[in-house]
């Protein structure tokens, strides 16, 4: 008998790469770039590439996406090569996916499927990991039939159904059935979140938002001087919403939360099941959307977040774009891109996570953008309630104050809440300069710098 250790480690795949872009489309010009992304999704799940694939196309062909004889070149590339695993950047039909399986013998996945596995391993909480769930179940719902194949010469019909038909039919209600559940339980996590968001009324909130690996978890972990944030040069390598408190200057702190990363041609199931983790968004006074600038096809990019926050119907929040990453841009480009960007996307703000100093600009705007948003008032108080002033020193900003007779004037900039509270307390507030709030603001047009 064998003595050998038993080995648990699980096999690595070895993946081919397959793009098809459109003749007619600009896709094929960015073909390299196309592949260098799915290449480094299949690095975060776990495979090796060695080896690639491509096919310009009228149009997908209906049956195996790429024509026949490429179709025959992939199943040749993968015996040579030894491949475990094809990998498509584009989205298959459940009838696509099938029927190449069936021709190169080989398992297949397009870029939708291979994206929810990501997500899958890199779900921590509780709701991540249900929205996650919720996506490959919806996804995994058309495509039972392609799980079933040792099954396929069961015939079926009247008086002929065989368990192959009868075990799909079992698994197409399993299916259903814990879709409803996991629905139902992130309607109650949604919920829990409003009531959450309801405490937070009274702070200005910002929600950092972009392409995945753009330096969004960077940005806070410095702004908010909190070691734990979880950084790390991989796609998608956060998932979870974080929300820190983050000072701006003169007392100020705002609420600053990082959502998670976007990215092109993103499963459409995902947007769905994440809309309750993007409610952070909606509820934000101002989005920053962060672009890594070091990044050959940042313009795509920033239309890439552009149109899924479209789709989440975030188009009218405010925006301030950011160009991060500015250290890694060479001096002689930096003139270039600054010209192009200031035409792009005017009062764009360039920093850097890394440089000293680097994050400096944004916290000015966040202060400006936070100001712009309080009111100046008047506030009238009892000079002997020393401890009613003292709370409006402590929770504004206080911009003047002078002594009439037994009471004392102070201009400030107050939220809400402490505007509330000096009401039951028996102070007279004036409005003396409204808020200037930036809603509603076409896409594209940054919030004016300071």
């Amino acid at each position: 008998m064998s003595r050998e250790p038993i080995n648990l480690t699980p096999p690595v795949e070895r993946a081919i790469l397959v793009s098809a872009p459109f003749k007619r489309s600009s896709a094929k010009h960015t073909v390299d770039e196309h592949l260098e992304e799915l290449g480094r999704l299949a690095d975060t799940a776990g495979a090796q590439v060695i080896g690639t694939l491509t096919q310009q196309l009228d149009r997908p062909h209906p049956g195996t996406y790429l024509g026949s004889g490429k179709v025959e070149e992939l199943k040749l590339r993968i015996q040579e090569l030894g491949a475990t695993l094809v990998i498509f950047d584009d989205e298959l039909s459940p009838a696509q996916g099938k029927n190449i399986e069936q021709i190169v013998r080989t398992r297949v996945m397009d870029r939708a499927e291979l994206i929810l596995d990501i997500f899958a391993t890199r779900a921590r909480s509780s709701e991540a990991r249900m929205q996650v769930e919720l996506a490959q179940l919806e996804y995994l719902l058309p495509r039972l039939t392609r799980m079933w194949t040792h099954l396929e010469k069961m015939r079926g019909g009247i008086g002929m159904r065989g368990p192959g038909e009868t075990q799909l039919e079992t698994d197409r209600r399993l299916i259903q059935h814990r879709i409803r559940i996991l629905k139902e339980r992130l309607a109650d996590v949604e919920r829990a979140r409003e009531i959450q968001r309801q405490g937070r009324h009274a702070h200005f909130r910002v929600a950092l938002v972009g392409y995945t690996n753009a330096g969004k978890s960077s940005i806070l972990r410095v702004m908010a001087g909190d070691g734990d944030v979880f950084v790390e040069d991989r796609l998608f390598a956060t998932l979870d919403p974080l929300t820190r408190e983050v000072p701006v200057g003169d007392g100020y702190t705002v609420l600053l939360t990082d959502t998670v990363g976007f990215i092109r041609k993103l499963p459409h199931h995902l947007v769905a099941s994440f809309r309750a983790t993007l409610a952070e968004a909606r509820e934000a006074d101002l989005l920053l959307h962060v672009i890594d600038a070091s990044h050959p096809a940042w313009e795509e990019q920033r239309d890439v977040v552009d149109g899924v926050l479209n789709e989440l119907g975030l188009a009218e929040r405010p925006v301030a774009y950011v160009m991060n990453k500015m250290d890694a841009v060479p001096e002689s480009e930096q003139g270039a891109m600054r010209e192009r960007v200031a035409n792009l996307m005017p009062n764009s703000l360039f920093v850097s996570a890394i440089a000293d100093g680097g994050l400096d600009g944004l916290r000015r705007l966040l202060l400006d953008s936070l100001r712009q948003q309080r009111p100046v008032l008047e506030v009238r108080i009892p000079a002997a309630d020393g401890r009613l002033i003292a709370e409006v020193h402590r929770d504004g900003e206080v911009l003047d104050q002078e002594a009439e007779e037994d009471v004392i004037v102070l201009r400030a900039r107050l939220d809400e809440r402490s505007i509330g509270r000096l009401r039951q307390a028996g102070a007279r507030v004036k409005v003396v300069q409204s808020v200037n709030r930036p809603s509603g603001m076409p896409r594209g047009t940054a919030v004016p710098l300071p």
